[in-house]
C-alpha cells in the first residue's frame, strides 16, 4: 500500500492551496482518511479527518478555513486550504486507516506548505 501526497508549495498569506493524497495497492476498504502537519521543532498534529461516510473533524485552528473531502472511487483525500496564515507553514502528511484485509494505519511521504510573503 502506498499513499502519494501532492499539492504543496509556497503561497502568500491569505492565499489558497489544495492538497491531494491517493492511496494505491491491495486495498479492501478505507475507513478514516486525514491530514496531519508538523512544523519544525514541533510534534505532528491533526489537521482534519474524514470517515468513509463523509463525517469530518477539524482542528480548531483551521475550522472555517480548511475543507477536507474524499473521492472513494479514487481512494483519494483532499484538503482545500484557504485564508492561509504563516502559522500554517508545515510539512503536511496524509494518513489512511485501511484494510488490506488487515487493518492498518498508513502515512504518505509529506508535502511542504510554506506561507510567506
Amino acid at each position: 500500500v502506498q499513499l502519494q501526497a501532492s499539492g504543496g508549495g509556497l503561497v502568500q498569506p491569505g492565499g489558497s492551496l489544495r492538497l491531494s493524497c491517493a492511496a494505491s495497492g491491495s486495498i479492501f476498504s478505507i475507513n478514516h482518511m486525514g491530514w496531519y502537519r508538523q512544523a519544525p521543532g514541533e510534534q505532528r498534529t491533526l489537521v482534519a479527518t474524514i470517515t468513509a461516510s463523509g463525517n469530518t473533524n477539524y482542528a480548531n485552528s483551521v475550522k472555517g478555513r480548511f475543507t477536507i473531502s474524499r473521492d472513494n472511487a479514487k481512494n483519494t483525500v483532499y484538503l482545500q486550504m484557504s485564508s492561509l496564515k504563516p502559522e500554517d507553514t508545515a510539512v503536511y502528511y496524509c494518513n489512511a486507516i485501511l484494510r488490506t484485509p488487515y487493518i492498518g494505519s498508513y502515512w504518505g511521504q509529506g508535502t511542504q506548505v510554506t506561507v510567506s510573503s
